[in-house]
């Protein structure tokens, strides 16, 4: 019987290559598959290890070299920044014992914010609002709660967490002698904090837009106001889904979340409700602009009708005067006899000025001149 040619190490080669070419974003992936995105920043690791009376900051070269600070009773924050680093990002779901599933959710953004309770972990995935000079972007942040730790994963780097790491820093607050759920709470809180200012400048634009809308319409505002719709959309979804969770995380009772803290969450909670609130007040307002841009762009087109009929109704008469004495019929008696008065040309022409003098004065004071922005006077 012939050998194989193939020998059983290339079949293997073989068939790591064919793993490595599979497209795992396509439907039937395997559950806890890892998509890496070629723009994703490198993945690095700052650990913030405190108690009540000391703390220690410091860059982690791996995951692994946080293992000595989880297994003290200090409270460890483990900030992860960037999915660009598949290797490391599989190590710390080793060291972490991150199930699949999580891991999944933690690494494939974007996913909608929610909250999922295990035995000895909580995870709680959100949207971060950050703001920029095109309004705001938006990041996926992961909160996965421990016992002892707190490991936070988030696309980028740059957060709205530095007030809370210079309140651990000069130790301010209560929050270096509380435990790690605390730590979540305060960090969940500034991620809502970081919605507001967001929303302030996008009521300064609404308000913009609005003086500008009646003054001077145009196509321009109008590309503004739906790109204002779709960025307070942007807002809405990562908003109303964290209500939700932080409810679920209030409602349900979890170990790891204690009776105090959970009295706090109703403080995150109501700024949620607050967040809401004004984005769905800003989206009516949006909406409303373009009913305002087409009223505004009826009234002007109103105007210019009316500026246009008052002309015409003046020259109408004008025009059947000179039309009647354009007849030049000469040859009968009764034809029009001023045609041979000495006076019959300058007469006709006071005549028609007079009655365009009459007309307009009649116009005036049924305040038909008047600014089409100002309501018209009663009759």
């Amino acid at each position: 019987m012939p050998e194989n040619p193939i020998a059983p190490a290339a079949l293997e080669e073989e068939e790591k290559e064919s793993y490595m070419d599979y497209n795992w974003d396509q439907p039937g992936s395997p559950p806890g598959t890892l998509r890496i995105d070629e723009d994703a920043q490198p993945t690095t690791l700052y650990l913030i290890d405190y108690s009540e009376h000391e703390i220690m900051e410091t860059d982690l070269a791996t995951p692994e070299d946080c293992i000595p600070y989880l297994d003290k009773v200090s409270v460890s924050w483990v900030d992860v920044r960037g999915l660009g680093s598949e290797k490391v990002l599989h190590s710390l779901g080793k060291v972490f014992t991150l199930h699949p599933l999580v891991l999944e959710d933690v690494v494939n953004v974007p996913q909608r914010p929610k909250i999922e309770p295990y035995i000895d972990q909580l995870v709680l995935i959100t949207r971060m609002i950050l703001p920029d000079k095109e309004g705001f972007r938006t990041e996926q942040v992961s909160f996965i709660l421990g016992q002892y730790y707190l490991l936070t994963v988030q696309e980028d780097i740059g957060d709205c967490f530095d007030v809370v790491r210079r309140r651990l820093q000069a130790n301010v607050g209560v929050i270096r002698r509380q435990q790690a759920d605390y730590l979540a709470y305060v960090l969940l809180d500034a991620l809502i904090d970081g919605f507001f200012p967001v929303l302030e400048q996008y009521g300064e634009q609404i308000q913009q837009l609005e003086d500008e809308v009646l003054q001077n319409p145009s196509r321009e505002i109008v590309q503004q106001v739906y790109q204002l719709k779709r960025n307070l959309l942007t807002l809405r979804r990562a908003i109303w889904p964290l209500r939700d969770a932080i409810n679920t995380l209030i409602r349900d009772e979890h170990p790891l979340i204690s009776a105090e803290v959970r009295v706090y969450l109703r403080d995150c909670y109501d700024h949620t409700i607050q967040v809401l609130d004004m984005v769905e007040t800003y989206r009516e307002l949006a909406a409303s602009l373009m009913d305002v841009y087409l009223s505004a762009v009826s009234n002007r087109m109103n105007e210019v009708m009316k500026t246009l009929t008052i002309i015409s109704t003046i020259f109408i008469p004008l025009t059947f005067v000179v039309g009647v004495y354009g007849m030049n019929f000469d040859n009968s008696p009764l034809n029009m006899p001023e045609l041979h008065w000495y006076w019959g040309y300058p007469t006709v022409w006071g005549f028609m000025i007079i009655l365009a003098v009459g007309l307009v004065y009649y116009f005036w004071k049924r305040g038909w001149f008047e600014n089409w922005a100002q309501p018209p006077k009663d009759e």
